[in-house]
């Protein structure tokens, strides 16, 4: 009890300190809210706009979740096919490799003009950048079962589909919770990223349209709370994958238990 608390306690009382510091020296300066709002001036922001600070996050998080979702689906059965069929992997992987290292931007212009929607564009946008750490991890973990238990399956005549359920999907278990931990992250960044190149207005706007906006009325501290809001999303994703990869193997295996030192 006393160890989590002291872990806890640190951090906050680090970033205490760091924002008293910061005000004191955007006040003893006076550094103009233009250039560099304090933290009391980023609170005042947050609270005098929060009605569209609040919408901008709901749109941005559903885009980052809703984009996880479509990576977890499409890099799982992926993943499988892959293992099921060498060939297969072997023709299509490259061309995933391709996926991942094409960059946000320089594709988002051209799914708005394909699909003729941004909200659809975003949500492709930040498919392909979550997608690839779910499918490598997943096929790698597939791969890394048990080879002695691989031959004993066979040894009893067990089918594929008994193989992949009871033996290689577990020993992948950990591999894919990895994966999604980083995917979870990387959909938030895609959806932000690919927001700034394409934009959206009216009530479909995000958070990254909202520091776009702020941006061009000088209005700095609103756009320091567009930032903060966009670091609480992903933190708040990174803690929940944690807590889920933590509660799905906790019971059995071994990265997941307390270690006495």
């Amino acid at each position: 009890m006393k160890a989590s608390f002291a872990r806890w306690s640190y951090p906050v009382l680090a970033g205490v300190l760091l924002l008293v510091v910061w005000q004191l020296l955007v006040s003893g300066l006076a550094v103009p809210p233009y250039v560099m709002p304090g933290p009391l001036a980023i609170g005042r922001a947050l609270i005098d706009e929060r009605a569209a600070l609040l919408h901008s996050t709901w749109i941005t998080m559903s885009i980052a979740l809703a984009a996880l979702c479509l990576a977890v689906v499409s890099g799982l059965l992926l993943a499988v096919l892959f293992v099921q069929s060498r060939a297969l992997g072997q023709a299509l992987f490259p061309y995933a490799v391709v996926m991942q290292v094409t960059p946000v931007v320089a594709i988002a212009p051209l799914l708005i003009i394909w699909t003729g929607d941004a909200h659809v564009a975003l949500l492709i946008c930040a498919w392909l950048v979550a997608f690839f750490p779910i499918l490598s991890n997943t096929t790698l973990g597939l791969r890394s079962a048990d080879a002695h238990l691989l031959s004993l399956f066979r040894l009893y005549r067990a089918t594929r589909w008994q193989t992949l359920w009871y033996l290689q999907l577990p020993a992948a278990t950990p591999y894919f919770l990895g994966g999604l931990r980083i995917s979870g992250g990387l959909s938030l960044v895609g959806a932000v990223v690919a927001e700034f190149v394409a934009g959206t207005g009216g009530t479909r706007s995000g958070l990254a349209s909202r520091i776009l906006d702020a941006g061009y009325r000088l209005a700095i501290p609103e756009m320091f709370a567009a930032l903060l809001l966009i670091s609480a999303c992903g933190l708040v994703i990174f803690g929940s994958l944690s807590l889920i990869s933590h509660l799905a193997l906790r019971r059995w295996h071994e990265s997941a238990m307390p270690r006495e030192l």
